[in-house]
Formats: structure tokens, sequence, C-alpha cells
């Protein structure tokens, strides 16, 4: 049999993997490099991802298929501190002390917001999918810690779209960061980096007899009369799409509801020192060009490196405003005091279609992994609801797979 898997990103890289030893794989990749939202820039002797990544103890597959690749000795387990940058200070919020120091909540807040981070993963996300996370948030913790915590997350994250995300993705994203202990969240990095990951995978795809085509997109998807499928012109039994749906309709795929998706726009930068305190995930309440900075060596050490490394996360709908990377840059400069000269490096990743935008009404747009005999997985599959993670791709991967090999029998 021979697949053709359009994607080189976690899920179509995964689905390769699970698919060739039974069968011919063709990955296309657009990008230069494979791995998607995983992939990673070589800068000096160091790999560091484009966009800052961690996995979590709960994810059995990826775990797994670490394992299988012969990787998973890497895999260390690391406390994540937190804080939140408020009237141009940033307040720690990773230790039950901190957070009842934090000036930003009411004592009675800080009681709510415990009280909702300790049953989130009671919630049925089904059953919250068409509530608004707001509406839900108002009724759970008030208004004012909503206004003071909650909506400034939202408003970095999601921008005018805030008010229609679900409360599924909201107690999702809880229940996911809850694996916490009185030191922070724990939290799970390769140690040389997510490239391994990446990179393992490509090798043995190609070790098994399959092919990874980088710099080549798909043009164009057409199914025959006989069932079989052309990609780009070149015949194949059966295509597994991993790219965003709309964005396959237009090369000839199947109609299908479209998910709403935003783009990311992630500026790294390379540093003498630390600025966030020794904190690792400083979320913005204060109105900024980003919504997060991420100081990846409060996480991971900065010998690895011979950098400071910073990550600052900001997400765009519709078009990434002009000379974006020089407003983050200065704005930065400026709230936490370095010198322009001070940043060793820096270069900024932009994804137009990041990831998906957990509306209400979002379980109803999910697309099936099979549709008119064109297989499809990615951030848009069942596994990735109702948040998006590493697990989630993998997950997807795998599932796919064991489909096209059903479908095909």
């Amino acid at each position: 049999m021979n697949i053709c898997i359009i994607g080189g990103g976690l899920t179509g890289l995964t689905a390769a993997f699970a698919l060739a030893d039974e069968a011919s794989v063709d990955v296309l990749e657009a990008s230069s490099i494979t791995g998607g939202l995983l992939s990673s820039t070589r800068v000096g002797d160091a790999w560091i991802e484009n966009y800052y990544h961690h996995c979590f103890s709960g994810d059995r597959l990826l775990i797994g298929l670490m394992g299988e690749l012969g990787i998973k000795g890497g895999l260390e387990w690391r406390k994540g501190s937190t804080g939140y940058y408020v009237d141009g200070t940033i307040h720690p919020l990773t230790t039950p002390l901190e957070i009842l120091r934090c000036p930003v909540l009411t004592l009675g807040d800080k009681y709510r917001l415990a009280r909702l981070t300790l049953s989130a993963k009671k919630y049925n996300a089904d059953e919250l999918d068409d509530v608004t996370a707001r509406d839900f948030l108002l009724e759970k913790c008030g208004r004012h810690t909503y206004e003071a915590f909650f909506e400034p997350l939202l408003k970095s994250k999601f921008g005018a779209m805030r008010d229609q995300v679900s409360a599924a993705w909201m107690v999702s994203r809880i229940a996911i960061r809850s694996d916490r202990g009185p030191e922070g969240e724990r939290l799970g990095y390769l140690k040389f980096g997510y490239h391994t990951l990446v990179d393992a995978l490509v090798r043995a795809i190609r070790e098994k007899g399959g092919a990874v085509h980088t710099g080549i997109a798909a043009h164009s998807v057409r199914q025959m009369e006989d069932g079989t499928w052309e990609v780009n012109g070149a015949p194949y039994d059966a295509v597994i799409s991993t790219i965003r749906p709309s964005v396959l309709e237009g090369l000839g795929g199947p109609a299908l509801p479209d998910i709403p998706y935003q783009g990311a726009a992630c500026l790294t930068m390379g540093l003498p020192r630390d600025v966030t305190k020794g904190i690792y995930w400083v979320n913005m309440k204060d109105e900024a060009p980003y919504g997060a900075v991420i100081g990846h060596t409060n996480f991971i050490p900065e010998e690895r490196y011979g950098s400071h490394i910073v990550y600052l996360a900001s997400y765009f709908s519709e078009r990434l405003p002009a000379d974006h990377e020089q407003t983050m840059i200065n704005d930065f400069c400026r709230r936490f005091a370095v010198r322009p000269e001070e940043i060793e490096w820096h270069f900024m990743t932009v994804d137009t279609a990041a990831g998906p935008v957990y509306t209400t009404g979002y379980r109803s747009l999910i697309a099936p992994y099979e549709t008119d005999g064109l297989y499809m997985a990615g951030m848009f599959s069942a596994p990735n609801y109702p948040e998006r993670s590493m697990e989630g791709s993998v997950a997807a991967g795998y599932e796919v797979a064991k489909r096209v090999m059903e479908g095909r029998a």
C-alpha cells in the first residue's frame, strides 16, 4: 500500500511511524524543516524550540512513543514556577504562601480560585461545550476574580474572540495545569530539546523505508474513479491530511465545517542575565503586545545554552500587526529594564494557523478521521479537544494510522 501524508508535524510523523512497517509512506512537509509547531532552531551548539514546549506526567502515548524511539532516557521532570505581571511588578504565584501574599486577589478570590482548581478534573467537558468561559467563571469565581485574573489571560490568548471561548476549554486548561506540588508544576522536558523527538521520528520512518520530504507542499488532492488518489499528480492508495480542513478543501479535499483558528508569533531571545526573577512562566495582566513571558532557562539550566533564553508569546486572529517583532522587543526592554544591546540574538517564528480557538459549540465542528475516502488528523481531531497538546497530536496520529489500515484491509 502506498500512502501520502500531508504535513510533517507531530501527528503526521507519528502516523508515518505507525504505518511504515506495513506500507510505503511519503510525508510531504511544506516547510524546510520537520516538526511543525514542535520544530527547533540551532543557535550556537544548542537547539531551541521555535515555540516553548513541555509535557505532563499523564502523557502516556507521548512518553510511550519516546520509549519506542529509544529517547525516553532523556526525559527530565522539572518544576515549573509561575508569576503574574501586574502594574509593572512580577508577583510569584508558585507556592501556596506566594499565592496568599499576592495583592491582585482578595482572600475570598483566592479561596474560590483554589476551589475551582481542585475541582477542575471533575467537570465533564461535553456538558460545558455550549457555555462560555466568561459565564462559567463569573458563576464559579465571581466578577472580581474574573476581571482581575482570568479576563486578562483570555484577552491575551484569544483577543476579540475571548467571550466566545467555551468553558470546556477553560476547565481543561485548569485541570492539565493542576499537577503541582508546593514547589510548582511537574513538567517534562527532553534533555537535549524536543528536536530529538522529531529527529528520532524522521530517522525511524526512513529506516523503515518511508520517505520524509521537506520544502514540498501539497498543491492538489484528487480522488480517482477506482478510489485511489493523486497528490500533486502522483498516485497513492490512501491520503492522510494533517493540515487545516479548510485549506485541504481548497486543494480538492472534502467540504467540512470550518474550525476557527488563530495565529501565533513567538519571539525568542538570548540574554546575558535572568530578567523574570527566577520564574519560568509569567502571565501578563498589564496591556502588552504579548500575553506571556517564558523564562526558559528558569526551567532548564542556562549552562546548556550559554545564554538566558526568553520567549515572548503572542497570538493574532486575522493578520500580524506591522513591525510586531520590534514592537515586542521595545515593550519588553522598557518593562523589564533590558538595554537593547543586551539582546545577544533573537528570532521570531510565525504560524498563521497555530491552533484552533475552542469557541462554544466547537465539539460539533470536530472533523472525522475519514470523509469521502480521505483521512484527516491533527489539532482539529478529537484527542485535541478541548485543549491541544503533544499527547493529543500523538493520539490522533496513531488513531488515523489504525483506521487507514482497517479501511484498506
